[in-house]
């Protein structure tokens, strides 16, 4: 099989690319840089391809001959405010890729979401890109199978929750003023979310045309992840939780730090709970690994 992934170079994109090509697939990553790709120059079977995603014409070349096509490729922030940045990654560039796919033959589409991902009711630009994104791959002809993905938080080594959390608990001594500290979240291990993709691919007859939630074994709020997150790295948390309104007026001043490490949109998406209504990963048989199983491995 030929799988060609868009986001092949982040993180999940990683852990899948690695995973596909140990398991005999024929890897083609799409990337607008090469440089981004050094960690899988070393894999056999995988080819790295320098293309704009963008570009119906780049895109449909690069898609020429393969049999799935997945697409991983998502920002948590956009540089302005008005949404137009995570609707042209989101949406318009998944619309693309469903067209692409369509027009080069390709017979399978595995796409990333997000859980609370609606296009109409979501509270925030990022969950309503996501939603008017899996809009567009259902509305793809029968010509293109496919299935959606709809993960909780992830986590993992390198990943930018956990890793971000002990960044700042280390940096101020553990005092932490925290937004939402009861928002619900069930974390799920980034080699578990690859998982899911591929048996996908292997399973398609359980997998077609079909949506997954995938959340990890626990539930817990964002006090207690950074609870934990403080304890595993042998510091005291003092953690300051912030009524919504001076929560809403950190995002605002975070707004304008470069990077946008917490944004107005952040705390929008963080007022809909993480948690799975159907448990997707139980229908794809995998047992997701708990928090504490793989935490310690790495911070």
């Amino acid at each position: 099989m030929l799988v060609a992934i868009l986001g092949g170079t982040g993180f999940v994109g990683t852990a899948l690319v690695s995973r596909l090509a140990g398991g005999g697939a024929r890897v083609r990553v799409l990337t607008r840089n090469l440089l981004h790709a050094k960690a899988l120059q070393v894999l056999p079977d995988v080819e790295l391809i320098s293309a704009n995603v963008f570009d119906p014409r780049a895109l449909g070349r690069a898609l020429r001959g393969c049999d799935a096509v997945i697409n991983l490729v998502g920002i948590l922030n956009e540089r302005g405010f008005g949404g137009a940045g995570f609707d042209w990654v989101h949406h318009e560039l998944t619309r693309r890729v469903v067209e692409a796919a369509i027009a080069s033959d390709v017979p399978i589409m595995l796409h990333m979401s997000s859980l609370g991902a609606d296009a109409k009711s979501a509270p925030s630009h990022y969950l309503r890109s996501k939603g008017a994104a899996e809009d567009a791959v259902r509305a793809a002809s029968a010509r293109l199978d496919f299935s959606i993905f709809r993960p909780s938080v992830i986590f993992g080594p390198h990943d930018s929750l956990f890793n971000r959390f002990a960044g700042l608990l280390r940096m101020t001594g553990g005092v932490l003023p925290l937004a939402k500290p009861d928002a619900k979240l069930a974390p799920i291990f980034v080699d578990d979310v690859s998982l899911a993709f591929t048996r996908a691919l292997e399973q398609r007859s359980r997998a077609s045309r079909q949506s997954f939630d995938l959340c990890g074994p626990e539930i817990v709020s964002l006090e207690q992840l950074v609870r934990l997150t403080a304890q595993l790295i042998g510091i005291r948390a003092r953690i300051v939780r912030l009524p919504d309104a001076l929560a809403y007026a950190q995002a605002l001043v975070m707004n304008l730090v470069p990077g946008k490490p917490f944004s107005t949109d952040n705390y929008r998406s963080l007022s809909v709970e993480s948690v799975c209504r159907d448990n997707g990963c139980a229908r794809l048989g995998i047992a997701p690994r708990p928090l504490r199983a793989i935490l310690p491995g790495y911070l």
